[in-house]
């Protein structure tokens, strides 16, 4: 086994170095008694002493519950030298808390960090919490790139200034462990968004199907798109696998095959345990077979059964990889695949797309989704709402004249028609930055738990919301779009921030004067003096 570099940064692991491994280390609720020694403390430097580890990956406040946060456990690891990345997650800080957290860790000497929207918070002190989504993690990794330029402010005086820049090395998620092509596609599209907006490594949620592993790789390279994937292993036991098969962790998929072999083996004298390690390291050869540039080890408990498992993935033949790959194959009943299989290695065919979905491409079916009142939304969008195109110049002519004068009552009447005839569509919350356009005229305020406008998250399961309230706001946008042949540039451009300042104003106004995050680039024509004919 090649040990990595000591002092190598993990940039530098990832990008140019040879197969490596890192290990998960999750945060814990309430502090030790003054005489005990943390537990958290005791796994975190039993991992940062093992050569064989390359990182530690600190976790933020996993499963939506409130835990110590992770760069307290970093600064105590520190000193080891060991490689540490910090998860940073959206669900318990808006923009400003992000922002502030990004400065901390940089200020800290914590440049790795893994940008994540975050799981719906499930508990809290007297209750659930109240979850922030004010960013996801799309925007979230859009904001540290910025931080890297170094961003632009203006001072109190109103000259601007440019902050110092930092050095963030930003990994994003993955869901590819979907079932049906109106979830998975969407996953696609999004992680090629977020590697547009920053993200420089990719590490996929959890799920045991090498094949879907593998897609990652295959879609990366279909989409020309270029970044380092940590291959996702958790060690499993029947709890778990259980409740992955239950859908009771958002984005963890154990099929009802492989929870059949879990059964069986956990009747064991030993629990299973023998067989949930042997399928962690075979799962670490496939990925390092594979091309993948690391492998990630989670759901451990002491540090000396991380060694035995990677020692054991490195004890293999070169080659055994390519059986591995086709014995850990455990999907969901009709699961969908964006590329053909290859019969030979039992992977995907990187040179062959799904040849039926190519088909549904060329002939979409009629959604029961594009309801009338979408279609009728369309057409008038397409009327009134495009620069440059039909009315637009009309409407921007007149929003700006309305502002321009004394015409307040006016306003505030076209406002409550919009408000009014929106509700009514789409459930509008009159935030004035709508992105109704950008998610197939679902308001995710309305439609979405995380208000999510940059693509999905990772949480449904079969189309439905991680709440299980409802469908999947983006599977169902999926469905309105493809039906239409739009479903390949549905989550595209930059991420979309949504401005705060405009709620509960005119977002139609905002759209026509430049205001909201489309930022019309057709500035309005100067409008006639309000006591003038036009």
């Amino acid at each position: 086994m090649i040990q990595p570099q000591s002092n190598a940064t993990f940039r530098e692991m990832l990008t140019s170095g040879p197969f490596i491994y890192g290990a998960e280390l999750v945060t814990t609720r309430g502090i030790p008694e003054p005489d005990q020694r943390p537990k958290l403390v005791e796994l975190g430097e039993g991992l940062a002493a093992d050569s064989r580890i390359a990182w530690v990956s600190i976790t933020d406040n996993p499963g939506g519950n409130p835990m110590i946060p992770a760069d307290w456990i970093a600064n105590v690891l520190k000193p080891r030298g060991k490689q540490l990345v910090i998860h940073l997650t959206c669900k318990d800080l808006n923009r400003n808390g992000l922002e502030s957290a990004a400065w901390r860790y940089a200020a800290e000497g914590f440049n790795n960090i893994l940008a994540l929207t975050g799981d719906y918070p499930v508990a809290g002190f007297r209750g659930p919490a109240q979850p922030v989504f004010d960013l996801d993690a799309t925007s979230l990794i859009s904001m540290l790139r910025a931080m890297n330029e170094g961003i632009e402010v203006t001072k109190p005086n109103g000259k601007k200034d440019r902050l110092p820049k930092t050095n963030f090395f930003t990994g994003c998620a993955v869901a590819p462990f979907k079932r049906q092509e109106r979830e998975l596609m969407p996953q696609y599209f999004k992680l090629a968004r977020k590697i547009q907006c920053g993200a420089e490594w990719v590490i996929p949620q959890l799920g045991y199907d090498m094949r879907k592993f593998h897609e990652i790789k295959l879609f990366l390279d279909w989409a020309h798109l270029s970044a380092p994937i940590v291959g996702n292993v958790y060690v499993l036991n029947k709890v778990v696998a259980r409740m992955f098969n239950q859908n009771k962790i958002p984005g963890c998929v154990v099929s009802d095959a492989l929870y059949a072999q879990v059964e069986k083996y956990a009747a064991g004298v030993d629990k299973g345990k023998a067989f949930f390690n042997e399928l962690a390291a075979k799962q670490l050869a496939v990925f390092k077979g594979m091309g993948f540039a690391a492998g990630y080890l989670g759901g451990i408990h002491k540090a000396e059964s991380f060694a035995q498992i990677i020692d054991l993935a490195e004890s293999f033949a070169p080659d055994d990889w390519k059986q591995f790959a086709k014995e850990i194959q455990f999907p969901k009943e009709d699961e969908f695949y964006l590329f053909e299989q290859d019969l030979a290695t039992g992977l995907g065919d990187g040179a062959q797309l799904n040849a039926a979905y190519l088909k549904s491409l060329d002939h979409p079916e009629k959604s029961d989704e594009a309801t009338l009142a979408y279609r009728f939304t369309r057409m008038m969008h397409g009327l009134a709402f495009k620069p440059g195109e039909k009315l637009f110049p009309v409407v921007q002519q007149t929003y700006a004249r309305l502002e321009s004068g004394h015409f307040a009552r006016t306003l505030k009447a076209a406002h409550a028609i919009e408000h009014i005839s929106k509700s009514v569509m789409f459930g509008c919350q009159d935030c004035g930055d709508c992105s109704l356009p950008d998610t197939g005229y679902f308001c995710p305020r309305a439609s979405c738990s995380k208000n999510q406008r940059n693509g999905p998250c990772g949480g449904s399961a079969d189309g439905r919301c991680e709440l299980n309230d409802k469908d999947c706001m983006w599977a169902r946008a999926y469905d309105r779009l493809k039906s239409y042949g739009e479903s390949r540039h549905m989550i595209e451009g930059p991420a979309v921030f949504p401005n705060l300042a405009l709620s509960h104003t005119s977002g139609w106004a905002n759209n026509f004067l430049g205001r909201d995050h489309h930022q019309v680039a057709v500035a309005p024509k100067e409008p006639a003096a309000p006591d003038k004919p036009a």
